[in-house]
């Protein structure tokens, strides 16, 4: 028995509401880019009612990623029927738009975090790996998230076009005033997964950063936090065999993953309550099959560049979670 089959409901709900972006990075896990917004994706009715699920079953906190949520028209709606029901935000952007008047109708809610993606620290290097953006919005968002009050987290998604920067960024990272600068090792899946050859950064190149990091984060204690551990998704796979983490990974269809690694889906939000999706959730955690490919893809983390050709469990698992 695991931990989570003790919880009724998940810790943690990480919500991507679509795979439209205004962006058309390299790195991007989930393939989104401007245009490419599921045929499918829950409407603006379908992502209130799981809003109130959400609340209604008491989960503390949410993240609202995408794509790019700040794209969806009821972005604002559901953060705020979630914060209005007592929930806990994290908001993860890429920061292109988010301009005061957005910043200060977030900061009535209880956000945890802005999490705001700042992947350079020059607009020439910014720009080869985030085609489209611009640097000087990040800036500019980071310090509106920071006056409004708000804590502000940052991420570095580490490439062959970016790596060099890593001190650059811890540095502007603390300017900006943020709390915590997330990174670790490249994910293979989605457009890297397609691009990995070109983007790939070698070993040489991540011992330098994580020598980095260990070499910064002593210096840095009660002033930022460095998160790099678990390294890689590989290890955090091994992590989950030995205690799955409290958390529902939806997708903007409302299909519910096991693992970002992984293309496996556990239930459908559509057709499931939030309830039933978790109690799917914990069973696919024993199922032996669903376990034998967790190992396999911890081993090979080649195996994550399938991570996004979801296909269903056998619904036996729905079933019995159903019964139980």
């Amino acid at each position: 028995m695991n931990r989570i089959d003790a919880l009724k409901a998940p810790l943690f709900v990480s919500w991507q509401l679509t795979r439209d972006c205004d962006l058309c990075c390299l790195h991007c896990c989930t393939e989104s880019a401007p245009g490419k917004r599921l045929a499918d994706e829950l409407d603006a009715d379908e992502a209130l009612a799981l809003a109130d699920q959400i609340v209604g079953d008491d989960v503390p906190y949410v993240m609202l990623c995408g794509g790019e949520p700040l794209v969806v028209p009821h972005f604002l709606a559901v953060a705020e029927r979630l914060g209005a029901g007592g929930v806990r935000l994290k908001i993860e952007t890429n920061g292109q738009r988010l301009d005061r008047a957005t910043v200060d109708r977030l900061a009535r809610l209880p956000i945890r975090s802005m999490q705001i993606s700042l992947d350079a620290d020059t607009e020439d290097v910014y720009q080869r790996q985030r085609p489209g953006g611009s640097l000087a919005k990040v800036h500019a968002a980071c310090r509106a998230v920071r006056e409004a009050g708000l804590p502000l987290e940052v991420t570095f998604a580490p490439t062959r076009l970016n790596i060099d920067h890593l001190g650059l960024v811890i540095e502007r990272a603390r300017e900006l005033g943020a709390f915590r600068l997330n990174t670790g090792k490249l994910m293979r899946i989605g457009t890297a997964g397609r691009l990995w050859d070109r983007l790939e950064p070698d070993a040489a190149q991540y011992q330098h950063m994580f020598d980095e990091l260990e070499r910064q984060a002593a210096n840095l204690v009660g002033v930022l936090e460095l998160c790099y551990v678990p390294k890689s998704m590989g290890d955090g796979l091994r992590a989950s065999l030995a205690e799955p983490p409290a958390t529902l990974l939806v997708l903007p269809n409302g299909w519910v993953k096991v693992a970002a690694a992984l293309p496996q889906i556990c239930a459908d939000l559509r057709r499931h309550t939030l309830r039933q999706a978790w109690q799917a959730y914990g069973a696919a955690w024993r199922d032996e099959a669903l376990l034998d490919d967790v190992r396999g893809a911890a081993d090979d983390e080649a195996r994550h560049a399938a991570a996004n050709t979801w296909h269903r469990m056998p619904m036996a698992v729905v079933h019995r979670t159903e019964a139980a």
